[in-house]
């Protein structure tokens, strides 16, 4: 995918997910997991790409970030930041199931995962990165 392509999908996401504080966090639960879930992985795609770090043709997958060896294997190089990088990453995806699928979690738990979701898109974009 084109990074423009990315950049479309990932202000769609931030846009979203303001909306859904907006509205009502508890109201939208699943629509931030999702939002926060594939936004998140976009962004670090773009940043990878644009470190040069991947191929331009590889996609990454966000439930890659349910398995340290999955993220071992796919992900055996170092970059700036690598560790809080995937912490967050790691983070949003282990909530998500449950934000999209399960039963209506407790405010706390949507917050933590918005919370991780800005942490990522600010380290993203004192890289550099812009979504907007």
């Amino acid at each position: 995918m084109k990074i423009e392509d990315h950049n479309r999908n990932i202000k769609e996401s931030i846009e979203v997910i303001r909306e859904s504080i907006q509205k009502n966090i508890n109201e939208r639960q699943r629509t931030i997991g999702f939002n926060a879930s594939v936004g998140a992985v976009e962004m670090f795609e773009v940043f990878l790409h644009k470190k040069n770090l991947i191929n331009p043709g590889i996609i990454l997958k966000h439930n890659w970030f349910n398995s340290k060896n999955i993220i071992k294997e796919k992900l055996n190089f170092d970059f700036e930041n690598k560790e809080k990088i995937l912490r967050l990453l790691i983070d949003i995806e282990s909530k998500r199931n449950l934000l999209c699928y399960g039963k209506p979690q407790p405010t706390d738990e949507i917050k933590s995962v918005i919370n991780s979701f800005n942490q990522i898109k600010s380290l993203f974009e004192k890289e550099g990165l812009k979504w907007n």
